[in-house]
């Protein structure tokens, strides 16, 4: 007894299960690969993501972008007696007061709710 193959080639049964055995091996191995690579993919983002918020220079980032405004020991235009959580939130969402500059909203400009949060603690520590 014979069983064909799609060439229309004669296989003997102990062939068939060997290339039946050969495919689930097959597709054994791929499925490995592709968890293998989707853990590694969300552990290098992950790692990356850490490496991005300790990259991040608060002091830098005042001085380049709060200093015109706020002064060298932030003494202009910041109460240090707000609660950080209301400072934070205007780091991130701006201000608009009575009479300009505006406070930008720095959260459209890519710094993170934990940048905002060093930003203050920052400047807070200026104004000691």
């Amino acid at each position: 007894m014979s069983l064909t193959t799609h060439d229309s080639e004669a296989v003997a049964p102990s062939e068939f299960k060997r290339e039946v055995g050969n495919m689930k091996a097959l597709k054994v191995m791929t499925l490995a690969t592709v968890v293998a690579m989707l853990v590694t993919g969300f552990t290098l983002i992950s790692a990356a993501a850490r490496a991005n918020q300790e990259q991040f220079d608060a002091a830098a980032t005042f001085k380049a972008k709060c200093v015109a405004c706020h002064g060298a020991a932030a003494e202009k235009k910041f109460d240090a007696t707000m609660a950080d959580a209301d400072l934070v939130q205007i780091v991130l969402n701006g201000k608009k007061p009575e009479k300009p500059p505006n406070m930008p909203a720095y959260g459209e400009k890519g710094i993170t709710e934990d940048q905002a949060k060093a930003l203050v603690a920052h400047m807070k520590s200026l104004k000691k």
